[in-house]
This record gives structure tokens, sequence and C-alpha cells, in this order.
């Protein structure tokens, strides 16, 4: 483990961006027919190009491209592994009926959703987002390559939505331990050729631990699927964790944990007690982002305390899902609140300080179509999170 005690950033973001409009309008062309894949490449790099001097702006340090080049935030990686069979319409029968947005699938008569089945043996076909990677490198000095960050889907993604059940041919594997260390070999694959790039800065966005939260869904999983909560839990700890081992000692790894973020609509709600003590000690990450932009939904900070001492938590203060601007006072006094809450007997509050950073919730464009917010809005939020930032730390 690669204690962050001194992260490389205060004030940050989970990673998407809004669409500037004019690469809205040729996406949207682009997936009507009428315009090319080659033009669309043209503005997506203008787009980069200019959210990267945004973010510079600003003065955050953990810098993305925004995923301009993405459709959806999981874009990348799937469609490049051997085994897997794309199926544009896959019936709901298919899917685990106790997953927040399944529910919400099935209550709007939603018949069938995009996803993926494992067919065949899970091998890396090509890299996922290494030119990505390459094209922002040369934007940024030499001396900040090592801060620009690179957001993968967490490898439970396909697996959440349907189970040992859907998610892979059993001729293929026999369980789900032989699936996701074949699908870990590919990811370690990934990372190890990001890091011959020059990355050292890579985020699994994981909209899985969360749900645990989401007590209708613990309660629909025992008493209706026969599921143990418990034991999938450990399931996609494991699968993270696989995918994290041997990482280099200078590569720093988080993961976000997201409740689900489709334009603007959350999936799920509820504090982190049932996964704070299970996972937040061993989760094999230097870094966790935690969602707290809305304290009803997401209860209070009492749950930090199982945060380890020698790793950093990223607290969502600041909501991407709506326009509502947050000020710099809101935040310097959630961040002392938090501080407080991690208090135990070997930490004291300013060690705890420390450990904390500070951004929005989630992304504010999880889809290419973005949350219900303007790039005004989105300017402001990201220059809150840096005012307060400078207040809270000095730095």
């Amino acid at each position: 483990m690669n204690p962050p005690l001194k992260p490389p950033f205060r004030a940050e973001h989970v990673g998407s961006l809004l669409r500037p409009k004019i690469l809205y309008d040729r996406r949207l062309l682009c997936d009507q027919g009428t315009a090319s894949v080659e033009d669309l490449r043209e503005v997506e790099d203008e787009a980069i190009k200019q959210v990267v001097k945004m973010q510079q702006g600003f003065g955050f340090k953990g810098i993305t491209d925004g995923e301009m080049r993405r459709a959806q935030f999981f874009d990348g990686v799937f469609e490049n592994l051997e085994g897997l069979e794309f199926i544009p319409a896959r019936p709901l029968s298919e899917f685990k009926k106790y997953l927040p947005h399944i529910v919400l699938f099935l209550k709007t008569g939603v018949p069938a959703y995009p996803s993926w089945h494992c067919n065949g043996k899970i091998k890396r076909r090509k890299p996922f987002y290494v030119e990505d990677f390459k094209f922002t490198k040369t934007l940024v000095a030499p001396e900040d390559v090592k801060y620009i960050k690179v957001n993968m889907p967490s490898p439970s993604w396909i697996h959440q939505r349907h189970g040992s059940d859907w998610t892979y041919d059993l001729n293929v594997y026999k369980n789900d331990d032989e699936y996701f260390d074949d699908l870990a070999i590919a990811y370690r694959e990934e990372i190890r050729d990001l890091y011959e790039a020059g990355c050292r800065n890579i985020q699994l966005d994981d909209p899985t631990f969360t749900f645990f939260c989401h007590q209708p869904m613990l309660d629909a999983m025992r008493e209706e699927h026969g599921v143990d909560p418990d034991v999938l839990l450990e399931t996609y700890l494991r699968a993270v964790n696989i995918v994290t081992q041997g990482r280099p000692k200078d590569l720093h790894l988080s993961v976000h944990m997201c409740r689900g973020n489709y334009r603007g609509m959350p999936f799920c709600d509820g504090p982190y007690s049932y996964i704070a003590e299970k996972i937040f000690p061993r989760l094999d990450a230097d870094t966790i982002y935690l969602e707290y932009d809305d304290q009803i939904s997401t209860g209070d900070f009492k749950a930090l305390r199982f945060i380890p001492e020698d790793r950093t938590v990223v607290l969502g203060l600041v909501t991407t899902k709506s326009n509502k601007i947050e000020t710099k006072e809101e935040l310097i006094k959630q961040v002392g609140e938090a501080a407080t809450a991690m208090v135990t007997p070997t930490r004291t509050k300013e060690m705890a300080l420390n450990q904390i950073c500070i951004s929005p919730q989630c992304g504010f464009a999880a889809v290419w179509e973005g949350n219900p917010l303007t790039e005004e809005d989105e300017h402001k939020k990201l220059g809150v999170l840096a005012e307060a930032a400078k207040a809270i730390w000095k730095d």
C-alpha cells in the first residue's frame, strides 16, 4: 500500500465533464449516421484541449480528458475484450431484478437493455485507454504527466447486472472466481501498459459497492431471490483487489463508489454503514471517493472512522445532479465535521484532515448527454471546490 498522506490534489473531480455544444451536436449527428467517426474525432480532440485548459485554470492536479471520447462512462473496456458478445437488446429477464435501476426499468415498462454476455475465454484484444492517455499527455507539462487521471469502469460492472446466472457461459467458466481471474488479467495488462506510457493515476468507477447500502435491494436479495448480500459483496471486493494487486508502488489507484448517475438521476440511497467496516479497510486502493452531496440520502460522516490511516478519502460534497451552487463556507463546515467523525484513539482531527480531499459527488456526464446543468454551472462548482480547498489546507 502506498500511503497517500500528501495526495497530489485537495480539490478534485471524479472524471467526466459536460460536453461542449459543438461536441454534443457532432455526436448526435454521428449517431444519426450523418457525420463520420473522423469528424467526431476532430471535435473530440478540440474539446479535450479546452477541458484540460479549464482544469488547469482552476489549479486541479488530477486532470482528465473529461471522457470526451466516451458515450458512456464504461466505454472502452468490454468491447475490447475477446470472449464477450455485445447484445444490443438483452431481455430484462436476464438482469437482476433486485438492482435499483432494473426496478425502475421494470416499473416503466422497459423490455430490454444493451449489455454483454461472456461466451468465451476473456482476453484483452487491444488497449482500452492507452492512446487516449497519450493524447492528453501532449497537453500538459512533462512534470504534470504523472497527475493525469485515467478512469476505468469497475470489473464488477457486467456481473452486477446479471449475476452468476447470466454473466458467463458455464461451459466457459465454472464459477465467479474463474471469470474474475481472467478479467483481472486483462485489467492488469491495461494498467501495465498505461504505466509504461507514463500514467501514475488510475481511478476505478464502481457503481456496485454503494448498492449494498440500499436497504430495499438487500431485502429483495434475501427474501425474493435467495442471494446472500455478504457473499456477493465479498465477491466484488475480491474482483477489485485482484485487479489492483501487484501494481507499481508509485502508481496512485483510487476507487469511486458511485450511487448511479444517469442524466442527474441516482439509483440508490442509504448510509455507508453496511459496507464501511467490511470494505473500507480491506479495499486495496490508495484513495476512496464517497458521495456525500445529500446527507439525507447518504447518511452522516460516522462511517469515515473505518477509513484506514494510510489512505485518502475524497468527499463528494458538491452535487452534479442539479444546478444548485454550493458555497465555500458550506464545504469548509462539512470538511470539519468529517474530520471530527474520523477521530479514533490513534487518529487526531489534524491527521484526519490530512487524509481528506473534496470533489463533486460524481462526474458531470456519465453519459454523453450530461446532467441537468450548464457548463457555467459546472465551472462555478469546480471553482468553489478550488476556493474551499485553498481555504482549508492553505496549499
